[in-house]
């Protein structure tokens, strides 16, 4: 799996992106620039494809987690908070 990040086109600083975790699997982060940065796991197999469409399309939207949360929906792609 190649790493994928999406950034906002209209210069704001929210950045998503995905990587391998640890354990092997893929992890979803988001980071709004300043203060807030956030790490989910994804359950289950998906398609990078699918997953990167996801993304790139909540990074494209002004609330970018909320709108992340209705593109995962619509995949239905499932995801767990990674504490810590």
């Amino acid at each position: 799996m190649a790493q994928s990040v999406f950034h906002n086109p209209s210069g704001g600083l929210d950045f998503l992106g995905m990587r391998q975790g640890r354990r092997g699997g893929v992890e979803i982060i988001y980071d709004d620039g300043v203060a807030r940065r956030m790490v989910w796991r994804v359950q289950g197999r998906v398609s990078e494809n699918q997953l990167g469409e996801a993304l790139s399309r909540a990074a494209r939207q002004v609330k970018v987690v909320p709108a992340l949360y209705a593109e995962l929906r619509k995949r239905a792609i499932v995801v767990e908070a990674v504490l810590g």
